[in-house]
Parts: structure tokens; sequence; C-alpha cells
């Protein structure tokens, strides 16, 4: 299934997209795509419907963060060695951990917003990794059966405040529409193997990243098992696992930022594209 949320922003409404591409309502059935929603029982529901039986949303409304009620959003640093590589930095021998804050989280489409004073906004593609069951002390063995599905996630970042003004890296990860989710959440039954997918990402057109997420450094299973020792994974945590090379601040030999007026598009192969303008803060 893609499951999405579609409507005004804070006033978004469960969705779902049929084989045809239309959406398709599904307020009759659950209240959001959060939460329990997302456990094997809530979406072994949904998986029931028949979806030409659910009112069909008319004309193209906006798509929100494809995860409602999101608790955690928690992020993995370098981890394609290559990516590493371009940011000088070591390849990590343990999951680098961050957080992006709640506030950040907007719609896949929806404008990105410059900070105010900031010459040093840059993107990142990554595949984001839904939970759906929750639970700590997670093995690998096991950590798939927590996975509800996979997202797009753009992790922008702005690298003055995330390198070069102390302390850690969440701050400069997480201004506010900093985080686009979507636009679809695939369910995991419909990839074969997250470690396959083609990743990329373009600024007016002109394509900064070309990855594959075969070349992570820590696999899905082990980052779930790794981060639920440091903390409970609960239905509806959003991972972003790690963006591949091609970041405006590898561009050798002078870093390429992001200023208003831009247009970056980004996608995932069988998760959908993002399209986002970038926009001055107020």
């Amino acid at each position: 299934m893609k499951l999405l949320r579609y409507g005004p922003q804070g006033q978004e409404k469960p969705g779902l997209l049929d084989d045809q591409g239309q959406i398709r309502d599904l307020s009759g059935h659950v209240h959001d795509i959060a939460g329990a929603t997302l456990d094997a029982a809530g979406l072994a529901k949904l998986a029931s419907l028949d979806a030409r039986s659910l009112p069909a949303v008319p004309g193209s409304p906006r798509i929100g963060p494809c995860v409602g009620q999101v608790g955690k959003f928690i992020c993995i640093g370098l981890n394609y060695a290559d990516h590493a590589a371009e940011s000088n930095m070591a390849v990590p021998s343990e999951p680098v951990i961050f957080n992006k804050w709640t506030s950040a989280i907007c719609g896949p489409n929806d404008n990105v917003q410059i900070p105010r004073d900031s010459k040093k906004t840059d993107w990142e593609v990554e595949l984001g990794v839904v939970i759906g069951k929750g639970g700590r002390y997670i093995s690998e063995a096991n950590a798939m059966d927590h996975v509800a599905g996979y997202c797009v996630i753009n992790d922008v970042s702005e690298r003055e405040w995330q390198l070069e003004r102390g302390g850690t890296w969440d701050k400069g990860k997480g201004f506010d529409t900093f985080g686009p989710i979507g636009p679809w959440l695939v369910t995991r039954d419909e990839i074969a193997d997250p470690h396959q997918l083609d990743l990329w990402l373009e600024v007016d057109g002109h394509r900064y990243q070309n990855g594959n997420t075969r070349t992570l450094v820590f696999q899905i299973p082990a980052l779930i098992a790794y981060l639920s020792r440091c903390m409970s994974l609960q239905p509806g945590d959003v991972i972003s696992t790690g963006t591949p090379p091609g970041v405006g601040l590898g561009v050798k030999p002078n870093p390429v930022f992001l200023r208003p007026g831009q247009e970056m598009r980004l996608g995932i192969a069988g998760l959908g594209e993002q399209r986002q303008r970038t926009v001055q803060a107020d």
C-alpha cells in the first residue's frame, strides 16, 4: 500500500493511493496515518479494504507528511562511506545519531525556508524507515518485523549551525521545514529489498546526488537494533538512514549552497518524488 496524508497544513486527512494513482479517502476507517494504525493489525485492516470502494479525493490536494503525530525523528549521520569522505570525516565505527525536531516536519512539496542570515543551507536525500511495532532491545534478526514501511526524506541541513557553532549537530538540522517527508508511506511488503534502492536529488535540474542504499554502512536491521538499545522505539517513529555523496558541502573546489528561489527535486525508486521551492524565512 501507499499511504498518505492530504489537505491543508495541520488539517491533513488519511488517504491511500490506488493502483491508478487516484487518492482515496481513509477517514471513514482510521483517524490518521499514525501510531497504532501502523502496527501489523492496523495495516492488515487497511490492506483488507477494497480501494475502489473508498471515496475518491477530487482535484490535486496538498500532500502532507506521510506520517502524523511523529514522536521521534531520528537521523543517522555519515552512513555512506563516500559521503563521509566528501565531508572529510572518518567512516564511523558505530552509528552517528542525531535528531530533527518534529517541528521541522513538512509535506514533500512544501516550501523549504532558508533560515535568516543562512549562507550554508544544504540538501540530503535519504531513505526513511517508519516504525510500526514498538520495542526495545530488538535483535537484528527480528528488526524488520518492526518496520511499517519506507518513505523519501530530504534531510535539509544548515552547515554553519551544524558544524561551526559548537555543540551537537541537532540545531543545524532542525530548523522549521527542514524535514520534508513523503509523498507516500510505502508499506514494507511492497519493497522487495530496501538495501537495493536508487536515490537521487537535483537542484534547478542539475543532478547532484546519485546513490543506492546497497552502500549503506549500517543497514536497517543494525540501525533498529542499535537505536533500540538507546531508546524505546514506538509506532510512528521515523528513522532517516543517511545520505549518499553529492551534498552541496562536498562540491569541489567550492561548496554550493541553497538560496531562495531554487527548486529541489528528489526521489527514491518505488517510493515517489518530492519537489520543494526554497524561500526566505520571515
